[in-house]
């Protein structure tokens, strides 16, 4: 048998008296230290679950066995006390998120891990094999995949349809969490709608992972190691938790760049060095990059608009901004063309604001600062159909997945 794209399941989820406490962020947006303090007289956090290190001794190693014990012990706990409830049949999942005036509302379900395997569920990232080995024994601690991977993928009528009618029912939750942001869940288990839904997917030729992609190497890796033992393809451990929102509803904020020196160059050489790529003005206020081929520069108290003064290639990852920047002035001028492992770079997320970079930079801690036009969603398919993967931290989305609002077992049949 095989799996459809995109199939409903059972999920393991709070009880509605206890959603607000156990909505949590992601477990990697967040250190230890700050998940101890979201949790704090939150019992029920799912941070208990997915950032378990909390309950244990301060120093304890985030990878250590007990540790993961202490994620399985937790989760067996709130199951015991029916803090999280278990839903009687498969079912498919509509989630809401909202931030501001943006809204966007995706589908819940179990994505199939040989269509990953087969690259129908399109990856754009390299993952690290420490990060998947982390993600593998978490989830195999636990029987559950509990960190939803976000997909994207192109809107269909029928899918449309389905969503729409379910949510002009009641929710079963609507959170706020500690940003602001506001999630809603509803439960869909109207047959009709479900068979909707999974043929639409099912035509589709492909989707797109938007984040996630050490999540889903790991789910791929704890499916063989399944199959390996007995598994039937068709076997629950051969999905894993996705939630699948239309590509042009899904928000991509800027990643910009900060260095700590701006090593051989003095401030004017350093200017002056920029001006073989780039056309190079200063500006009052800050340097708001406004379309693709134009950075902002901040050096202390002053910012600059950069504009490229080559055209762009066709490939799809040597033309994106972030690879722009490397290639024609990261490199060339500041000697850093390895992001991935060179500790002269940092990055900063695009929701903390240019102000951030004006901060990093005049406190001292850096020495320049890179604004950059966000990453488009287009951007991401092109390279996924391409085959080919991003450059590091090309990529921050937002509103972020919350965690533990629907989990996924591994032992439903």
């Amino acid at each position: 048998m095989t799996l459809p794209l995109l199939r409903p399941f059972p999920g393991l989820r709070p009880a509605p008296a206890f959603a607000a406490e156990m909505a949590a962020p992601p477990y990697d947006v967040l250190t230890s230290a700050e998940a101890s303090v979201l949790a704090e007289g939150r019992p029920r956090s799912f941070l208990h679950i997915s950032k378990p290190e909390i309950d244990l001794p301060d120093g304890t190693d985030v990878h250590a066995p007990e540790v993961y014990a202490k994620a399985r012990e937790n989760l067996d706990r709130m199951i015991a006390d029916a803090v999280l409830v278990r839903d009687a049949g498969p079912c498919f999942y509509v989630y809401r998120l909202e931030m501001g005036g943006h809204v966007q509302t995706g589908i819940v379900g179990g994505g199939s891990v040989a269509a990953y395997d087969a690259n129908r569920i399109r990856r754009h990232e390299f993952t690290r094999p420490d990060k998947e080995d982390d993600r593998v024994r978490q989830i195999e601690a636990c029987a559950a995949q509990t960190g939803p991977v976000l997909l994207a993928h192109r809107n269909d009528p029928r899918l449309a349809g389905a969503v729409d009618a379910t949510v002009a029912e009641p929710p079963v939750y609507r959170v706020e969490a500690v940003d602001g942001n506001i999630h809603t869940l509803w439960v869909m288990t109207d047959a009709g709608r479900i068979a909707d839904v999974m043929a639409a997917f099912e035509e589709m030729p492909a989707v797109y992972i938007a984040d996630g992609h050490h999540r889903s190497a790991a789910a791929s890796r704890v499916a063989r190691a399944r199959r390996q033992a007995g598994e039937a393809p068709e076997g629950p451990g051969q999905s894993f938790l996705v939630v699948s929102f239309p590509i042009e509803d899904m928000k991509i904020f800027d990643y910009n760049r900060v260095v700590r020196d701006l090593g051989s160059h003095d401030r004017a050489g350093f200017l002056t060095a920029l001006e073989a790529e780039f056309d190079v003005r200063p500006v009052g206020g800050q340097a708001r990059p406004d379309a693709p081929g134009v950075f902002g520069l901040y050096l202390p108290g002053q910012w600059y608009r950069l504009t490229l003064r080559r055209p762009v290639p066709a490939d799809p990852v040597q033309r994106l901004d972030v690879s722009l920047l490397t290639d024609r002035l990261l490199a060339p001028v500041l000697g850093i063309s390895d992001l991935r492992k060179d500790k002269r770079i940092d990055f900063v997320g695009g929701k903390r604001g240019l102000g951030e970079l004006e901060r990093l930079v005049s406190s001292g801690a850096m020495a320049a600062a890179f604004a950059l036009h966000a990453t488009s969603m287009e951007d991401l398919v092109r390279v996924a159909e391409a085959g080919q993967v991003m450059p590091p931290k090309s990529t921050w989305f937002e509103p972020k997945l919350a965690d533990g609002l629907v989990s996924y077992p591994l032992d439903w049949s």
